[in-house]
Parts: C-alpha cells; sequence; structure tokens
C-alpha cells in the first residue's frame, strides 16, 4: 500500500512539472476579422505582410505543445481606424445663447455667435404703439367680433324681448340696476361645523361694523379667522361694488325706523350702510393629524375645516323689503273687511227650502 501511495504522488508531480499546453483566448466577433486579416498578410490598410512559411511537421507540434518556442512568425495586430471627428453647428447670431463680445471660436466651422444689440430709446419711442383710431379694423374684427352672425342674432333676440314688454324691466332686473351687493366666501377654518354655526348665526342681520365688533370680543378660538374674513368682505364690497359710500358723498338722509322680519324695530340713519343679509357655513375636507400615545402608539386624528359665507347687502334693501311686507299686510286686512252688499232684485228663489 504504501509503494502504491509512492507512485501515485511521484505521477503527479510529474504532471505538475510538465509545462502545461499553450490555451488561446477567446477571441470576439469583431476581433476575429482583424486577426484573420493579419494571419492572411492583409494589414488592413490596403498593405500586406509577408510571413514565413510554417517549417517542421509532428515533431514542431510535439514541440510547441512541450512548451517549446514555436518557428512560426506570429501575426502582428493593429488597432482599428479611428473614426473622423464629428462637425458641430453654430449659433445664429439673433440666439438668446449666443455671446456678447466676440470671442475666440469654440469650433472649428462658423461664425462667432454675437448677442442682438440693445434698441437705443430714440429707436424704442420711435416704435410706440399705434393709436386704436389709426389701426386696420379688418384685421383686428376677427379678434373684436369673432362670430358676427351669433352677435347678430342676439341682439335681435333683445330687441325683440323689449318691443314685447314695451320697454318695462322685471321685478329682478330693477332689482339688480337699483341696489348693490357682494357674496364673499372664506377659505378653510380649521374647525368644526358646530363650531361655527353659532358664530355664523350670531352674525346674521347685523351691521357690517357691529359684527366686527362682536367677533373682536368673542371669547371663541374661531372668532378671529371670522373677524378676518368679514375685514375682508367689508374691503371687497366698498372697492369693488361702491357699498357704504353715502355718507362720504356728503349725503344725510332723514331717519327712518322700519320693523324686521323678527319683529325687531331698527332705525336707519343711513340707507347705503352695509348688513350682513346671509351668513352661512360650507363643509370642507378632512385633514389628517397625528396624535402620539404612550409606548410608541400613534392615533390618527381627522381635523374637519369649515367655510364660511356672507352676503352684504345695503340698507336699502332692508328698507324695500319693509315697505313690501307692510303693502302685504295692507292688502290683506282690505281683502277681509266686511262691505255692504248692494241693493238688487231677489232672482232664483224656489218654494221649497235648501235644507
Amino acid at each position: 500500500m504504501a509503494t502504491m501511495g509512492a507512485g501515485y504522488t511521484y505521477r503527479h508531480l510529474v504532471r505538475a512539472a510538465r509545462p502545461g499546453a499553450y490555451i488561446q483566448p477567446r477571441r470576439t466577433f469583431t476581433y476575429v476579422p482583424y486577426r484573420r486579416a493579419q494571419e492572411n498578410g492583409n494589414n488592413g490598410d490596403g498593405s500586406t505582410q509577408e510571413t514565413s512559411p510554417r517549417k517542421g511537421g509532428i515533431f514542431s507540434t510535439i514541440k510547441s505543445f512541450l512548451g517549446g518556442k514555436s518557428e512560426t512568425v506570429k501575426p502582428k495586430v493593429t488597432h482599428r481606424p479611428i473614426a473622423p471627428m464629428k462637425k458641430e453647428g453654430s449659433l445664429s447670431s439673433d440666439s438668446i445663447f449666443a455671446e456678447d463680445e466676440p470671442t475666440p471660436k469654440l469650433i472649428a466651422s462658423g461664425r462667432t455667435p454675437s448677442r442682438p444689440q440693445k434698441v437705443s430709446q430714440e429707436e424704442a419711442m420711435s416704435a410706440e404703439e399705434i393709436p386704436l383710431e389709426q389701426r386696420n379694423r379688418e384685421l383686428l374684427q376677427p379678434f373684436l367680433d369673432p362670430r358676427p352672425k351669433a352677435r347678430i342674432r342676439w341682439e335681435r333676440k333683445m330687441v325683440v324681448r323689449a318691443i314685447r314688454r314695451r320697454g318695462r324691466l322685471t321685478k329682478t332686473e330693477e332689482i339688480m340696476r337699483t341696489e348693490r351687493e357682494t357674496l364673499c366666501k372664506s377659505h378653510w377654518f380649521k374647525t368644526s361645523v358646530k363650531k361655527l354655526t353659532p358664530l355664523a348665526r350670531q352674525i346674521a342681520g347685523k351691521n357690517i361694523d357691529e359684527a366686527i365688533l362682536q367677533m373682536r370680543l368673542s371669547k371663541k378660538k374661531a372668532a378671529k379667522d371670522v373677524l378676518e374674513h368679514l375685514k375682508h368682505a367689508k374691503n371687497v364690497a366698498i372697492v369693488r361694488h361702491g357699498m357704504g359710500l353715502g355718507s362720504a358723498n356728503g349725503e344725510t338722509p332723514k331717519p327712518i325706523t322700519i320693523t324686521l322680519k323678527s319683529g325687531e324695530r331698527k332705525v336707519i340713519r343711513d340707507p347705503t350702510s352695509i348688513y350682513i343679509a346671509q351668513a352661512w357655513v360650507n363643509r370642507g375636507p378632512y385633514d389628517v393629524d397625528y396624535d402620539h400615545r404612550a409606548m410608541g402608539r400613534i392615533n390618527i386624528l381627522r381635523p374637519p375645516h369649515t367655510g364660511l359665507s356672507v352676503l352684504l347687502k345695503e340698507e336699502k334693501t332692508r328698507i324695500r323689503e319693509w315697505q313690501e311686507r307692510e303693502e302685504k299686510a295692507l292688502r290683506q286686512r282690505k281683502s277681509q273687511l266686511w262691505t255692504q252688499l248692494p241693493d238688487r232684485k231677489i232672482t232664483a228663489q224656489s218654494q221649497y227650502y235648501s235644507w
């Protein structure tokens, strides 16, 4: 057994001492044609290179297998020809990426880009806008009157309607022409409908200045947001719609006492003063908040958002509504009064009783 083991180990040592065979690396598809061309004597540039013929036979093959030097001259591998440089274009003279002053060219061809020159003040003054009277109406017609046939039909419709009414306006149209009003919606307040509704009921029907004073003295948390919204609504009504400017124009109307719909008496000294005709609450979206609890737990909260809308009108509207209520009540009283029937002949009498 020892002899066999020693012989086995000796054979391994002999194999390890023997020089290994030459293994050529794996060639790619692109590498093979150039290598074959070199082996055939073509360098790729039109010239040929003669290689010495192979010598020897089976002995040279065994010699090369055992690690000896081969007598065959190995072909030389040349690199691929380099591709030509790309030619880039140039910027135009009116490009926004051009340079202010001429600088050395960064590209082989093309002129140096330059920024357009600034227009002088005299040229700018000479190129002023043409007045509207001097413009060409034919060029502006597609923009001023894009659908002339539809405009003509609408004008004809309005003329026919006015003729049928004999120039009389409806009650709604007359109110819109003589009275002013504005609707102002607020942004979303971080509060609930249940908390904001009492404040909306508190300011409804009050004068805008009185409502602002109520919100300023209120202890509610949402009263601060309502106060800012009322100030904004008042400014919008004055600036955009011209409401509440009667006292500013120097008018001194006579005070009038009216009875509100709720039965309350009110003295109006300025018919153009602003009051809150309606105030309602709008339900908004729900936000997401987190409540950090003990032991790393987190509760998801859904805080609600609510908005407030106010409809502002002038006191002359409240005066008109009071007058309409008084006239309606007077007509009802007159319709219920007993009047003496006139004397007339008795007709259609029956000889029998009706019961």
